[in-house]
């Protein structure tokens, strides 16, 4: 009888610790529906972030090519269209021309091969043969870079820095008159690759 009588007092007191706590529980919620709130009308906005997309296609005789037999004084000349092809303006673009093995024909950058880009408002027209290729600008001619032909070369604003707008380009890689024997038996595997860079990014 004593156990039971234990027992009993440890549940009522158990129970009535459990009903303080729920009365304080609902007091403190009580609390809360004095409170009033508001929002305003969603500001919908879309970001689309722009596409950098430039494309080179070949004009006329193909690119690669290899050509035999150089001596100071001959250029070969091969024509490309540079199409700026995404939605975003170029800040610049680039003709960044590296060799595979270096030699004289490229170290020296005086006597060594010479690269000049050159474009036309319109697609050039070409003549001659694919062993001596001929191009003539029926439009308006510029220059648009020019120096030693392994380096980076930012063209002189070129068309192409708008998006949508194409460069009628030729680039020529020639041997000056002023190389001398130390050019002969020499060779050079060039690649050559043109690089758009975004515009500055602007408040919008």
């Amino acid at each position: 009888m004593s156990t039971k009588t234990t027992n009993s007092a440890t549940a009522r007191k158990v129970v009535g610790s459990l009903g303080v706590i729920g009365a304080a529980a609902a007091v403190a919620g009580m609390g809360t529906f004095g409170s009033f709130t508001d929002s305003t009308t969603p500001v919908n906005t879309t970001i689309e972030s722009g596409t950098l997309d430039i494309n080179l296609t070949q004009q006329g005789f193909t690119v690669p090519l290899t050509t035999a037999g150089f001596v100071p004084g001959d250029s070969l000349t091969r024509a490309v269209n540079l199409i700026n092809a995404g939605n975003v303006s170029l800040s610049s673009v680039t003709l960044n021309t590296t060799v595979a093995t270096p030699s004289v024909l490229t170290t020296d950058v005086t006597n060594g091969l010479q690269m000049a880009v050159k474009s036309c408002s319109v697609p050039w027209t070409q003549g001659g043969t694919s062993t001596a290729a001929t191009y003539t600008c029926g439009g308006t001619e510029r220059v648009l870079a020019s120096g030693p032909a392994v380096s980076s070369l930012i063209l002189n604003n070129p068309a192409s820095l708008a998006a949508g707008a194409t460069d009628y380009l030729t680039f020529s890689i020639s041997l000056p008159a002023s190389a001398d024997n130390t050019f002969q038996g020499r060779s050079a595997e060039l690649s050559l690759t043109f690089i758009g860079s975004q515009r500055t990014g602007t408040a919008r």
